[in-house]
């Protein structure tokens, strides 16, 4: 069995009441939200969050088309920021820190998101925290108001994602099994092109299969028989093509096609998560990410569930999916296992003063115009000896501030984007547009690429096996 553990810092005191921005834009949909950090006695709660989807701009050409994913980010940005502001009753001074996501997805779309929120930042003088984009489906489950305890298993299928893990505490991730091609979301969107269901695939290909009969058709179970924890789906991609070169026509034929394919993804899927329970001895399945939303997954899980006697746990439909919520979430959490108070790290940066020049302009109601104009304290001179001292100290203040897996270092030629973009929402000076240059100057981000992955090569159908579901009969 293959197993990878990963433990972060250690859990740490709590701390006081925290206002997290939380950004998301690792491939097509643009998220923002606004989350509240508890402190002893006060649980936390989301406060607002905003979702755009861009399905309807790469609908035409079949699949994401990265540089209009990009630049879709861009513009949606700021205004999304706003509207989530507003619906809080918030305001952009209170910030206390600013999570983003730091992969993996498309590298432009990650991009937009990093200078946004390394700008904003940097602008009110706080930290931009970098969370991996997986952790954040991984945790989106205790938003929901019947919440798992730890510990528990958790399988992840988002994306070009699917993989079980038996998470300890929010930080500590044992890897029990992943894909070892195509994960399930991929083959959903492959197998939907296949059968002429445009994008995105996966909710079409789901509903068709509602009307196809069971049991018309049975599909090969990929890995079902397998003693490791492992899936493989590209090859029940490829015997969806063999079944519909060597089949019949029209609406019913596809529908049924459609059936045997998801019963098979389901029957693989539950039959793991089982055996995954089993070998670990827990009894807590939580189930995370786009295809987690997936109605025939959820019943197959439930039926299973009432009769081998574990629970399930599910984010909130609307968390399915990638948004900005669970980014804010996951950073919450980090701060508080590390014990770091935002404030703190932001003067530990040498970052504040900008921050609370920020914040003064902001209640005393100057807009972004006072702001973005040139002062002593942002001229070259001055900010030289800041980062200076900042880059000694660099090592220690990210493993204090951020974690591992913390956001990328700042540099000088961000400062100006930095106070433009913490102007532009406090003040109301929309930037639609930003110049590629200095999104590539104000962030790093990693290259991982997110969605789907080029077709791999085609498997010969195998003998259809007999099936291993635990909780299947005949």
């Amino acid at each position: 069995m293959k197993s990878n553990y990963i433990r972060f810092a250690s859990p740490a005191a709590t701390i006081g009441s925290v206002l997290i921005l939380g950004v998301e834009t690792s491939c097509d949909e643009t998220g923002l939200a606004l989350y509240e950090g508890g402190r002893p006695g006060r649980p936390g709660r989301l406060l607002a969050h905003a979702v755009h989807s861009q399905a309807a701009l790469h609908e035409a050409y079949g699949g994401v088309v990265p540089e209009l994913a990009s630049r879709e980010h861009l513009r949606r940005l700021v205004p999304l920021a706003r509207r989530v502001l507003a619906s809080a009753g918030r305001d952009l001074a209170e910030l206390d820190a600013v999570a983003y996501t730091q992969g993996p997805g498309l590298v432009g779309a990650l991009l937009a998101g990093a200078a946004f929120a390394h700008g904003l930042a940097f602008g009110l003088g706080v930290p931009a925290i970098g969370v991996h984009h997986m952790e954040g489906h991984l945790l989106s489950p205790l938003l929901a108001a019947r919440a798992p305890e730890f510990p528990f298993v958790a399988l992840l299928v988002s994306g070009g994602h699917t993989q079980l893990v038996r998470v300890a505490a929010p930080g500590e991730y044992e890897l029990l099994g992943e894909t070892l091609d195509d994960a399930a979301g991929e083959a959903f969107d492959k197998t939907a092109q296949l059968l002429g269901l445009g994008y995105p695939g996966g909710p079409a290909l789901s509903r068709l299969a509602e009307s196809g009969t069971p049991g018309r058709y049975r599909l090969p179970r990929p890995m079902i028989a397998s003693d490791e924890l492992d899936f493989s789906f590209s090859g029940l991609k490829t015997a969806v093509l063999q079944l519909l070169r060597a089949g019949g026509d029209g609406p019913q034929f596809r529908a049924d096609v459609a059936r045997a394919f998801v019963d098979a993804v389901v029957d693989v899927l539950v039959a793991k998560c089982v055996a995954a329970l089993e070998r670990t001895g827990l009894a807590r399945l939580v189930v995370a990410g786009g295809v987690g939303a997936n109605r025939q997954l959820r019943e197959a899980l439930e039926r299973c569930a009432a009769q081998r006697g574990f629970d399930v746990f599910y984010p909130e439909p609307a968390l399915c999916t990638d948004n900005g919520a669970m980014i804010a979430f996951a950073a919450a959490l980090r701060l508080a296992r590390e014990g770091t108070a935002p404030r703190r790290a932001a003067r530990f940066f040498g970052l504040s003063a900008l921050g609370a020049r920020a914040r003064r302009l902001t209640a005393a109601g100057r807009g972004a115009q006072e702001l973005s104009r040139p002062r002593r304290l942002s001229s070259p001179r001055r900010m030289r000896p800041m980062f200076s001292r900042w880059r000694q100290t660099r090592t220690s203040a990210i493993a204090a501030t951020v974690g591992t897996s913390g956001g990328a270092p700042l540099n000088s030629q961000n400062a100006d984007a930095g106070a433009n973009s913490a102007a532009t929402i406090a003040g109301g000076r929309h930037h639609a547009e930003a110049n590629a240059s200095t999104i590539a100057k104000a962030a790093s981000a990693p290259s991982a690429s997110h969605g789907s992955s080029a077709s791999s090569t085609p498997a010969a159908v195998a003998t259809p096996l007999p099936p291993r579901n635990p909780c299947q009969s005949g």
